[in-house]
């Protein structure tokens, strides 16, 4: 292995000669992960910018094309064109760099009979090598690219490398669907593989097309090996351990860099992947961005938790070398807090960052965030704490979790619609509306946050209060060198609702910025311990702060219900 990732890093580092770079490019290149606001979009749901590639350009009904803009499981028309022409909304949002959901070619239908769905979220890839009809053209993903980098923002795509679409079948038939067989008990073959007719060169490239390149044991069952090796409820999941899959799957992902200079990649289902694969992919991907002139190429991994569960993040940093991990434990530590619960989990994070590899300063570029596509939106989640809750206060707690997101350390991850005030009802497909006028009654049924409108009509108002929230927000942080690259401080925090406190630090001035949130529905007032060197104060967001301090180490704090204050030490 160790000779193989050697070769293999050589060789990404010779296909494209390092390029000079002139214009925007330059200090969009310049800039670290740490110093970006990251938007996050499904282009199915986003806009629909071009009509004629709705279906894809397949004939017949929803089951042959995937195409039903009036149902949730199904592509709604979104794409690449709409998603180009609305950068100027995302922009404007404070966000400097797009996290594109995946754009490649997908199965446009799977699943069993009544119970079908489409590959409308991109997951489902038979070919990794071009861009899915649905959303365009291979050239409408470079437009896009081109427009986002002339606007100094950065490009994300979403990559997977454990599974492709539900292609290959068993000759084992099974009432249950197929369980996994271990490999103790199936040491050699677990089930037998086949491809139906007129699948078997489906996928692209074409080695793809062999199941001896998949593991072929049945469904996992999110436990043990299984968790590995398993199928991913139904589909392929490659034997990524096989050095023809990582040589494969550095090919691919290395063309896209050549191609499109993009400047990250978010990994889907990196812990369903074994930690050597990554190890010998992630060098060779930098070292592929490295000599495109790509020197701050972003690359971070989905490590999903079920709750504040900083280790397990970390180990993934550790053990599989990855640069990052999507922060759950933090998404589980604001939600809980702002929701009116126990911000300890939250004041323990700086301690926690601690276990990530190279500490504290390498937690500085865990990409944040307060819901997903996956899990739910934010909103969702704060009305499930207190469902009696008012419309006023639900805004007002949507307002201080962005407040903290905003302002916390890591790279702040906005899931499109949020700033809309979209709630949703769940996870999955319950958390992706449509942004242009929808046509899922569902989504239409539901009351958005901060506004009285509906997804019936578009959702692309600039005036919606978390919009304008985080735009502020966006703004002062990429500002203010303590907000992207300083290190954190508790200063309170509690198991009851109350005030939360955190310092950060200007890793070059030290200068401290002190950040104040009240998680409770009543009034907070009091001292909170700063830098002695912190006698005056300037207010940057929300509450206005103290003018001065109440003497050396100490200064006054007093918070309306449900507010927040960012409280800058002048020189």
């Amino acid at each position: 292995m160790h000779r193989l990732l050697s070769s293999l890093i050589a060789l990404a580092g010779s296909l494209a000669a390092p390029v000079a770079l002139a214009g925007p490019l330059e200090d969009l290149r310049a800039r670290s992960p740490e110093q970006e606001v990251i938007y996050f979009v499904l282009p199915d749901r986003f806009e629909n910018g071009d009509p004629s590639n709705d279906a894809g350009g397949l004939k017949g009904g929803k089951l042959a094309t995937g195409f039903d803009p009036t149902d949730k499981a199904f592509y709604h028309g979104g794409d690449l064109k709409g998603l180009a022409a609305r950068l100027g909304y995302i922009q404007n949002l404070g966000a400097t760099a797009i996290w594109v959901g995946p754009i490649f070619r997908n199965k446009p239908v799977q699943g069993p009979k009544g119970g079908e769905s489409a590959g409308y979220h991109g997951y489902w890839i038979t070919d990794f090598t071009h861009v899915d009809p649905h959303f365009g053209t291979d050239a409408d993903f470079k437009a896009l690219v081109d427009a986002a980098h002339a606007r100094g923002m950065k490009v994300y795509m979403d990559i997977i490398v454990n599974h492709t679409a539900d292609v290959i079948q068993y000759r084992e038939g099974a009432a249950e669907g197929y369980p996994y067989r271990s490999k103790a008990d199936y040491p050699a073959s677990a089930y037998t593989p086949f491809v139906p007719r007129g699948e078997e060169r489906v996928k692209a490239p074409a080695w793809l097309n062999d199941p001896a390149y998949y593991h072929n044991r049945g469904n996992t069952d999110w436990k043990g090996e299984s968790a590995q090796l398993g199928d991913f409820v139904g589909l392929d999941d490659l034997a990524t351990e096989n050095p023809r899959v990582l040589e494969g799957m550095i090919a691919i992902y290395g063309d896209w860099i050549d191609k499109y200079g993009i400047d990250g990649f978010r990994i889907d289902t990196a812990k369903h992947v074994n930690p050597e694969f990554w190890r010998a992919f992630v060098p060779a991907m930098k070292a592929r961005a490295a000599a495109k002139g790509i020197p701050n190429f972003h690359i971070f991994g989905e490590v999903m938790t079920g709750d504040y569960d900083p280790a397990l993040l970390a180990s993934w940093t550790r053990n599989a070398g990855l640069p990052g991990v999507l922060d759950f434990a933090f998404m589980h530590a604001v939600l809980k807090a702002a929701g009116g619960g126990s911000s300890e989990e939250l004041a323990r994070l700086p301690d926690d960052d601690g276990l990530y590899e190279g500490g504290a300063s390498a937690a500085l570029q865990l990409p944040t965030f307060l819901g997903n596509h996956d899990a739910g939106r934010a909103a969702m989640f704060l009305k499930a704490a207190n469902p009696a809750m008012s419309a006023d206060e639900l805004l007002k707690r949507d307002e201080l979790a962005h407040a903290m997101l905003l302002t916390l350390r890591g790279v702040p991850t906005i899931y499109y619609g949020d700033e809309q005030g979209f709630t949703g009802a769940g996870g999955d497909q319950l958390s992706r509306q449509d942004m242009f006028a929808s046509k899922v009654a569902i989504y239409n049924g539901e009351a958005l946050v901060g506004s009285a409108k509906t997804t019936a009509t578009e959702s692309f108002d600039p005036a919606h209060p978390l919009y304008r929230l985080i735009a502020q927000l966006s703004v002062l942080r990429v500002k203010t060198p303590a907000l992207t690259d300083g290190r954190s401080v508790t200063r309170a925090a509690s198991e009851k609702p109350g005030l939360v406190a955190v310092s950060r630090f200007d890793p070059a001035t030290g200068r401290e910025v002190l950040l104040a949130f009240n998680t409770s529905t009543a009034p907070v007032s009091a001292a909170v311990a700063v830098d002695p060197a912190s006698l005056s104060f300037a207010t940057l967001a929300g509450t206005a702060c103290a003018a001065r301090a109440s003497a050396p180490g100490s200064v006054r704090v007093d918070l309306p219900p449900l507010g927040f204050a960012v409280c800058a030490a002048k020189p």
